[in-house]
């Protein structure tokens, strides 16, 4: 992948802020130290983990949100690993070990992250870390797994598209299915501007994530030598009951053709309703990140209330394909399994409401939804690397079986790939569209632009 000359002042800047918060978190004593391991990995360094043909199961460590606004990316990307692991034990396991999944809550926020990750490697000795959720606790966790290299711990299938762990030094320890932000962004960019939509603006979460994707609508735009019409921004955490007028009037001022949010589900709702009743009437474009079924959700029952059509003019960029797409063999898979194992797919109570469920933080899980979708596909990925690596599979070969991983078929149409020539750690390049019709998503083609997008 080519960077501009921006892109990798953004990415050094990033690094080094990484560092100062390393050094600061290493060397200050945290308000939750009595949560922490008295140092950090211990010692002694410890033998790489090896299954053994003994052990009943294979332990993946999650950190993600599984409680506040962001729920639900963490709770469908659990739900859909689950599923499928759910099927490999009831075959028979990998080798006959089940696949357990160890997961914590950090509410998608950095220092809990990584206190999660420390538990997990330190006391459950997980054989990887698996389905993290999120840049701003990706990005704290790099550090961490570099600097215990030796200790052959590995980042499997996050859920983010930020470039970090996609260049050096950071690739080192981590690999991932999905595509980039870089390449979501610049594929709707790439499109408005081929509707002669030129005038882009972006309302982004203002952190890692918001800026990474930021700064590849920034890239794209320089591509076709146009520059960005305005930004708007937002904190982490925001509700959707939240007012974002503020960042309505901020956009409205710029006069954009389409708005491009990087941001998640509540947040990006709420702009979407606050826009359309201002009466901004252009195409607002959002992130696989997002958690799109949760967006539709919400803007379907705002728009019920307030009598208007919420989710016009509103399109996703996707990083799978369409879960109602049968002719794709692992879509028909992931529908079954989900079906099948609907009562059983959901993270512990202890994990999702730890103060106590009530009607107010009641979780009613959608049947299907992309977030749940790339969860099954990042599990049968992983399921696939364990088969090849053979019976009582060790922690330090893992990143030498990944590598040697080549024409991957995971029931996708398109073949994925790590390895070879390109040295690559990311499996696949593919970006998908949906559109909102008759209050669900469609598959939107290259070929629907045009007429869609019309100024």
């Amino acid at each position: 992948m080519k960077w501009s000359i921006l892109g990798r002042l953004v990415v050094v800047s990033l690094v080094l802020g990484l560092a100062v918060l390393h050094g600061a978190w290493g060397a200050g004593k945290s308000a939750h130290a009595k949560d922490e391991p008295s140092d950090a990995l211990g010692a002694v360094e410890r033998s790489p983990s090896h299954t053994g043909a003994d052990d009943p199961e294979i332990r993946l460590g999650m950190s993600a949100a599984f409680t506040k606004s962001a729920r639900a990316l963490g709770i469908e990307l659990y739900r859909g690993a689950t599923a499928y692991f759910l099927g490999v034990d009831e075959a028979g396991g990998v080798a006959g070990q089940r696949i357990v999944i160890k997961a914590y809550d950090d509410y998608y926020e950095p220092d809990p992250c990584i206190r999660n990750t420390l538990r997990l490697m330190n006391e459950d000795d997980v054989f990887a870390l698996f389905n993290y959720v999120g840049t701003p606790t990706m990005i704290r966790t790099l550090p961490l797994l570099k600097k215990y290299e030796s200790r052959n711990f590995l980042l499997l299938f996050p859920f983010t598209g930020a470039s970090l762990n996609r260049i050096p030094p950071y690739d080192q320890v981590s690999f991932n299915l999905r595509a980039s932000y870089a390449q979501e962004t610049q594929g709707l960019v790439d499109h408005f501007v081929a509707v002669n939509r030129r005038r882009i603006a972006v309302f982004y979460q203002v952190d890692a994530y918001g800026r990474a994707g930021w700064t590849g609508v920034i890239n794209a735009l320089a591509g076709h030598s146009l520059m960005l019409a305005g930004e708007a921004t937002y904190r982490r955490g925001t509700r959707f009951d939240h007012s974002y007028d503020r960042q309505v009037a901020i956009i409205e001022e710029v006069n954009p053709d389409a708005v491009i949010s990087i941001g998640t589900y509540a947040a990006c709702a709420g702009f979407v309703r606050d826009m359309r009743n201002r009466n901004v009437d252009i195409p607002i474009a959002t992130l696989s990140f997002v958690g799109s079924q949760e967006m539709l959700n919400l803007l379907v029952s705002a728009g019920r209330k307030a009598n208007r059509d919420y989710t016009r003019f509103l399109v996703s960029s996707q990083v799978v394909p369409h879960y109602d797409d049968d002719s794709i063999p692992v879509m028909r898979e992931y529908k079954e399994k989900m079906t099948r194992y609907r009562d059983s797919l959901m993270p512990p109570d202890s994990l999702l409401y730890p103060e106590g469920r009530t009607a107010e933080n009641e979780y009613e899980p959608p049947h299907y939804s992309f977030t749940s979708l790339e969860g099954f596909l990042n599990a049968k990925l992983l399921v696939e690397i364990l088969r090849r690596m053979g019976p009582s599979p060790n922690r330090a070969d893992l990143q030498e079986a990944i590598m040697g991983m080549t024409d991957i078929d995971l029931g996708m149409r398109d073949r994925l790939s790590f390895g070879g020539p390109e040295n690559r750690r990311q499996a696949s390049d593919k970006v998908y569209y949906t559109v909102v019709k008759g209050g669900h998503f469609e598959m939107f083609h290259d070929a629907d632009w045009k007429a869609w997008a019309k100024p």
